[in-house]
């Protein structure tokens, strides 16, 4: 009877060592999609990409950036004061308002950083990690209030600080950002590349509690990436990202990774029927305009089947 007892009592130290990562690890789908927005400036709006009422649907504002104005000559960092870098003209406050009031299933955020400015490469570059994060959350909050954004997603691939810093400014942002209200959730998106991974895989080690979706950029592979290969991928970033929710992606436009018309939609059925398809992101609606949005179509549809 004794012996019976120390082996239940053990049984319920382990179930409550069962850490909260862990818990959000078991496999499950979601019918979340993602698709970034207005870096290239060529007019598209939020009313020209098709949304599925049956998914969970955000819009990914490309970019805000803590570099000079895009009105200056010449762009430079400003160590967290983040300006505008989108096309304001055709994506407003209002007309951020408008979309989510007529799709009750929409929400909109916003993306740090990006690969370039002006045609030169974006930094990451602090002055020190409180001064960033200060100026960060104070022009950050004004511009997410101003344009009734939901969240923040973390595209940085150049960096100028090392991982440590790079660790302690983002998860101060992201954590005071939520604390204060100002936002929902928060994504980062790493992609296959040395600096970039020892960078992410620092802040999600020491911040991926306060992560809610790694938006990898899958598209980074070799074009000739198969079913087999991006499967094998897959799995290599959830088990860097040990317990989020690893979305799948490709570019709209043209072949990255593997392409929607080569196999990419195989792989996304292969991950729904073992619930591990958390979700699908794009980039990007600017460049897909022209040709009506066909695979973001298909993407939403599948989504919205997965259970």
């Amino acid at each position: 009877m004794e012996l019976l007892k120390v082996f239940i009592t053990l049984f319920i130290l382990q179930a409550l060592c069962i850490s909260p990562r862990s818990m959000q690890a078991a496999a499950q789908n979601s019918k979340l999609f993602r698709e970034y927005i207005g870096a290239q400036f060529n007019n598209v709006k939020f009313s020209d990409v098709p949304i599925n009422p049956d998914v969970e649907f955000h819009f990914i504002l490309a970019f805000a950036i803590d570099y000079s104005s895009p009105s200056t000559s010449s762009n430079f960092p400003t160590n967290g004061n983040f300006n505008i870098f989108w096309d304001e003209q055709y994506l407003t406050p209002a007309h951020v308002s408008s979309i989510k009031s007529s799709h009750s299933n929409v929400k909109v955020g916003l993306s740090l950083g990006g690969a370039t400015v002006g045609g030169k490469p974006v930094y990451f570059k602090p002055s020190s990690v409180d001064s960033w994060v200060s100026n960060a959350v104070t022009s950050l909050t004004k511009i997410i209030k101003q344009f009734h954004l939901d969240g923040i997603d973390v595209d940085y691939e150049q960096f100028s600080a090392d991982p440590d810093s790079f660790t302690h400014c983002i998860g101060r942002l992201i954590t005071t950002l939520k604390n204060n209200g100002v936002i929902s959730y928060a994504s980062i998106a790493p992609y296959d590349d040395d600096q970039a991974q020892s960078h992410y895989k620092a802040l999600w080690r020491s911040y991926g509690h306060h992560i809610d979706y790694v938006n990898f950029q899958f598209y980074s592979y070799d074009t000739s990436t198969t079913v087999t290969q991006f499967l094998k991928y897959f799995e290599e970033q959830s088990s860097n990202y040990e317990g989020g929710k690893v979305l799948v992606s490709f570019l709209s436009h043209e072949n990255g990774g593997l392409a929607p018309n080569k196999g990419f939609f195989t792989a996304c059925e292969r991950l729904k029927s073992q619930h591990k398809l958390h979700g699908i992101f794009v980039w990007c609606a600017d460049d897909i305009l022209a040709n009506g949005f066909p695979y973001e179509k298909k993407a939403q549809s599948l989504l919205a089947s997965a259970s």
